[in-house]
């Protein structure tokens, strides 16, 4: 008899359900599947196709401008697990692994590779120091860059923010985040910036669904407000909030019902089913 719980058998669901980035995605990517699995069994995984020799997406890296406030985010405030923290990183081959194609596009263009945001690892002036959170489908890396001289975690960061941080650029990148089922989202989302201003993490705010032209609009504009919630067509039940991190990085939270559920799901499951095969 199963002794697993309904928070277990919950958590392996959205477990699958994140195996797949769509159901479109996953429908393409069925044929090529099957191809790999075969390719695998005649020639050995080095001899299939590239998707063949993958696990899935490892974790998804921030740079950040105080490492010991996005700790604080990502652990105290939305519960990720620290795996562990090195640091204190420089040398050649660690510059030209990280930084090697902008030293090509500087040297082009015929500048200081410092005024494209390229810290010298290589010879030491700056270091590089990483954190791993653990949530419970992926992993975050917590990445700062400072001055060789600033302490670990709460010196400064050695180049400035971005000013643009729009999510309409080519080249953004987000990190979404599966909120239970059983939430009400709304409230969630006003707790999220009510403990977010609490510690004084000022650039947590979400967006609302309602037009707002200041700062205090946005903060009095009514909780219902806080979600698009999709009622209709292929998203349908599915629930989304854009959100700033502590960093400025661009973060999505999400809820997962109806029938938007079940196509995830479904695709999750063709995809399992193919690899197998």
């Amino acid at each position: 008899m199963s002794h697993e719980s309904n928070d277990e058998r919950g958590g392996q669901l959205r477990r699958e359900v994140l195996q797949v980035a769509g159901a479109a995605a996953a429908a393409g990517l069925l044929g090529a599947t099957t191809v790999s699995a075969q390719a695998t069994r005649s020639g050995g995984r080095d001899e299939g196709p590239l998707g063949a020799r993958l696990q899935g997406v490892q974790h998804f890296g921030v740079t950040v401008q105080n490492m010991d406030r996005a700790f604080a985010f990502y652990t105290e405030v939305l519960g990720g697990t620290e795996i562990m923290r090195d640091g204190d990183f420089k040398g050649e081959p660690v510059h030209f692994t990280l930084m090697a194609d902008q030293e090509i596009v500087a040297r082009e263009r015929r500048v200081d590779p410092r005024t494209i945001g390229v810290p010298d690892l290589k010879g030491g002036s700056q270091r590089l120091d990483v954190r791993f959170v653990q949530f419970e489908n992926v992993v975050i890396e917590l990445l700062q860059y400072r001055d060789a001289a600033q302490p670990m975690g709460g010196g400064d960061s050695w180049a400035e923010p971005r000013d643009h941080m729009s999510p309409a650029y080519p080249r953004s990148m987000h990190i979404c985040f599966y909120v239970r089922d059983d939430v009400n989202f709304d409230k969630f989302i006003a707790d999220l910036e009510a403990e977010c201003a609490r510690r004084g993490m000022t650039q947590v705010r979400a967006n609302r669904t309602v037009p707002v032209h200041s700062e205090e609009e946005r903060r009095a504009a009514p909780m219902n407000t806080n979600t698009i919630k999709i009622q209709e067509g292929p998203s349908n039940g599915w629930s989304i909030i854009y959100c700033k991190g502590p960093e400025g990085e661009q973060l999505e939270f999400v809820q997962v019902l109806g029938p938007v559920k079940k196509t995830f799901a479904d695709a999750a499951s063709r995809r399992t089913a193919a690899s197998r095969g």
